[in-house]
């Protein structure tokens, strides 16, 4: 039971926080502690256990006895900009993006 999430446009260092949140814990635990996580990840990593716990059900599994197995966050593309600044020269700009993935495994 898998769910990927591609290109997430925030960087992995910021995406990793949540997924160490929530790394080893059941659904029903992870889903809770990420209700109340103030960080803008947490509501695309709810919808991402909710897509794997809805890929379990579909295998016939019960959603009671899944935990997170593993949880990565891989640096996705990067979009490169620049901003000008002073005397005619410019400075970069990296805009990181994100690949999650989640595995859950019966306990």
């Amino acid at each position: 039971m898998k769910a990927f999430l591609k290109n997430y446009r925030q960087s992995p260092r910021k995406t990793r926080l949540i997924a160490d949140l929530v790394r080893g814990k059941t659904v029903a635990k992870a889903l809770a502690t990420l209700q109340f996580t103030e960080k803008r990840a947490a509501e695309q990593f709810t919808k991402l256990v909710n897509s794997a716990v809805a890929n379990a059900k579909a295998q016939g599994i019960d959603d009671a006895r899944l935990f997170i197995k593993k949880v990565t966050v891989d640096k996705g593309l990067v979009m490169k900009r620049y901003m000008p600044v002073a005397r005619g020269s410019s400075h970069p700009i990296n805009r990181r993006s994100s690949h999650i993935a989640i595995e859950l495994e019966v306990k």
